[in-house]
């Protein structure tokens, strides 16, 4: 079906022939309806425009697609990414590599067996497999990580992923894990997973996973757990809430910060100082 442009959007023939008809249709129902000689010119032509602007509202939510979070579907097999600008395609800020030279490689990565250091604040690591990573995994709309929980008490902090959900698999250790629901519910489900447990965090919500494994079980005294956790976007991007809020640059005035948190403003700085 041809499409063409006009003053309400991208529309074929059959909607604009429509709109242009049920214009017409209300404008003679409005006259037969009403004593022509109590109106003025001027009249008739505010009802016109006004039926136009109720036309185009109209049809305008009818014809908007809809939008999603995610990442849009592919319209192409695959758009392995590369950062050289003479590349043919230019999808999701990135070019993407000549099909035909596409290789294994593009689609593969090793290393999410490596154990990593945990020696930070919160004693946990998360190994990212992304499109940064992974050149193939771009407009595939899937991305992984690895996370490490050194010992019992460490912590992925509450965070959120504002492009993804999250699927989540523990596969060595006890996890605390749980997130919030948005405004004004804000209720907390949580729950303790065991290895081979798998549980799913919805887009944009704050979640977090903790580390309660049992130390009788510990080798040479840690708590270890690993999970992984595949996510509904090749870049689902994520925001530590305390980092966010206590750590940003530059700093949210404290007085902002005392009032929101219910603080005194000396407690504020403090909380600052320490991101």
């Amino acid at each position: 079906m041809n499409r063409f442009v006009n003053g309400l959007g991208y529309l074929s023939k059959d909607e604009f022939g429509w709109a242009v008809g049920f214009n017409a249709v209300c404008l003679v129902y409005f006259l037969s309806h009403t004593t022509v000689s109590n109106l003025t010119v001027t009249a008739i032509f505010i009802l016109i425009a006004t039926l136009q602007i109720f036309v185009a509202i109209f049809i305008l939510a009818l014809a908007s697609p809809l939008t999603f979070a995610s990442d849009p579907s592919p319209l192409q097999d695959f758009c392995v990414a590369i950062n050289d600008p003479k590349g043919s395609v230019f999808v999701n800020r990135k070019f993407c590599k000549d099909a035909k030279l596409a290789k294994a490689d593009d689609f593969y990565f090793s290393g999410l067996h490596i154990r990593k250091t945990t020696s930070n604040t919160f004693g946990s690591i998360v190994t990212p497999l992304n499109v940064a990573q992974m050149p193939g995994l771009h407009t595939l709309g899937i991305s992984m990580v690895r996370i490490e929980y050194a010992s019992n008490g460490s912590l992925n902090p509450p965070h959120t992923h504002p492009r993804a959900l999250e699927i989540l698999v523990v596969l060595e250790g006890t996890l605390h894990i749980g997130f919030v629901t948005s405004n004004p519910d804000n209720r907390l489900i949580s729950k303790v997973l065991y290895p081979g447990d798998v549980f799913v965090f919805p887009v944009g919500l704050i979640h977090f996973q903790y580390n309660i494994g049992n130390v009788e079980k510990s080798i040479k005294g840690n708590t270890y757990a690993v999970a992984f956790a595949g996510l509904s976007s090749e870049n689902p991007w994520v925001i530590t809430i305390a980092n966010a809020v206590f750590g940003s640059n530059p700093s949210i005035n404290a007085d902002i910060l005392a009032k929101a948190f219910n603080l005194d403003r000396k407690m504020v700085k403090n909380l600052q100082s320490k991101f």
